[in-house]
């Protein structure tokens, strides 16, 4: 008599497959957990309880644990590579992000960071990138696409003081004594990185005021040439 075929149940090696699958997936959960667990820790330890944000006085308390001054421009370059969006403010995601990619999760780790964090800002194709950001990270107010010269001068000796600084100086100085320009715009601001990197200083033999520049630096360069 022929046989009725019976139903065979699902293979071992399915079933077996399936399982590892599990076991992978809610074993990369735990991993991605306890990835985050000492980063979030450190991170609630300066946050705001009614908040659970980071707020300007925890930035002070971190800074203060870092042993560095809440002006050092080593927070702005970590604000920077946590692509904070808010001045004087980290979120937990933006807190996540940066100790990330530093590859850091505690304070004592973050602090021996700090020198190869400068060095990675200071590379060309990162500083141009950091430049733009620190404009845009001191815009605070909604809307807002200026800045007054008074805080454009501290920003200028601040992210670019230690990179070029007898053009800084000098231009900070006219900054300071002409009357012309209450703020300073993103195009402004990018024109004068572009102004250090590309022009002589201080003869500006190869300035040339026919080209696309700024307003704002046709004139700084004709009172530096009446000096």
């Amino acid at each position: 008599m022929r046989r009725t075929p019976t139903k065979k149940g699902p293979s071992n090696s399915t079933s077996s497959s399936n399982s590892s699958a599990i076991d992978q997936f809610r074993s990369g959960g735990r991993t991605a957990t306890k990835e985050f667990e000492f980063i979030d820790q450190l991170y609630h330890s300066y946050a705001k309880n009614s908040s659970g944000i980071i707020d300007p006085e925890g930035i002070e308390h971190l800074c203060s644990d870092l042993e560095i001054d809440h002006t050092d421009v080593r927070i702005l370059m970590l604000a920077w590579k946590m692509q904070s969006e808010k001045q004087g403010y980290f979120t937990l995601e933006e807190w996540r992000r940066g100790f990330k990619a530093l590859r850091v999760d505690t304070l004592n780790k973050l602090k021996k960071a700090l020198p190869d964090l400068e060095k990675e800002v200071q590379r060309p194709s990162n500083h141009v990138n950091f430049y733009s950001y620190a404009f845009q990270y001191c815009l605070t107010e909604e809307k807002q696409k200026t800045i007054d010269i008074e805080s454009i001068c501290q920003l200028l000796e601040l992210v670019l003081g230690s990179v070029f600084p007898p053009q800084v100086d000098s231009f900070v100085q006219y900054l300071r004594i002409q009357s012309d320009y209450k703020v300073i715009n993103m195009d402004q601001w990018m024109g004068f990185y572009r102004f250090c990197n590309e022009i002589s200083f201080p003869d500006f033999g190869n300035y040339d005021a026919e080209l696309a520049w700024p307003l704002i630096l046709d004139n700084f360069v004709e009172w530096m040439r009446s000096k």
